[in-house]
C-alpha cells in the first residue's frame, strides 16, 4: 500500500499561520515603510531572492528574477543567490543575505546569536528593515506555495510541482 506523495515546498500550515505573519506586517507598517527609504531596491531584491531560494516559490522567484534585473541586480548575482552562494553579491550585503537564508531555513525563527549579529553589523534600525523585507517576502512565498499545494492536493499530486519539486517526490 503506497502512501501519498508529499507536498515537497513550506506552505501556510493553517489560516491561524497566515493571519499571525500578516499581523506582523501590519503591527510592523512603519518598519516596512522604513524598509523601502533605508534599503537600496536591489539590495532588497537580493534578500527577497535569498529567502525565496529557500522557500521555493516559483512565482516569487519569477517576479523578483525580473524586480532584481530591472534593479541593477546581474544575472550572474541572481543565479547564485537562487544557489544560495553569494560570492558575486556586493560584500556588504553578505552577512544579511546568510541571515536572510538562515532566517527562511528556520522558518522565521533564527538563532538569536544570528539576530544579534546582524544588529551589530547593520544597526538596530536597518537590521529592522531588513527582517521586514524578510517577512514581506515569506508572506508571498507560502502562499504562492501554498496555492501551488492546494492544486496538488486536488489534482492528487499531478499539478503544483516545479520539476525539481518531482526530483524530491
Amino acid at each position: 500500500m503506497s502512501s501519498a506523495p508529499v507536498f515537497p515546498r513550506r506552505s501556510y500550515a493553517s489560516l491561524r499561520q497566515f493571519l499571525t505573519d500578516v499581523a506582523w506586517l501590519f503591527r510592523h507598517r512603519a518598519r516596512v515603510q522604513q524598509a523601502r527609504t533605508m534599503l537600496s531596491p536591489a539590495f532588497r531584491e537580493r534578500l527577497m531572492l535569498a529567502v525565496t531560494a529557500v522557500n521555493r516559490c516559483r512565482y516569487c522567484s519569477f517576479a523578483h528574477t525580473r524586480m532584481a534585473l530591472a534593479a541593477g541586480v546581474t544575472n550572474a548575482e541572481i543565479a547564485q543567490i537562487l544557489d544560495q552562494t553569494f560570492s558575486a553579491c556586493p560584500p556588504d550585503e553578505a552577512p544579511a543575505l546568510a541571515y536572510a537564508q538562515h532566517w527562511a531555513e528556520t522558518d522565521a525563527t533564527p538563532d538569536p546569536a544570528a539576530r544579534e549579529r546582524l544588529s551589530c553589523e547593520y544597526g538596530i534600525l536597518r537590521a529592522a528593515a531588513i527582517e521586514a523585507v524578510l517577512r514581506m517576502i515569506r508572506v508571498g512565498n507560502l502562499l504562492g506555495n501554498t496555492f501551488d499545494h492546494m492544486l496538488f492536493r486536488l489534482s492528487g499530486g499531478r499539478f503544483g510541482l516545479t520539476n525539481d519539486d518531482r526530483r524530491l517526490v
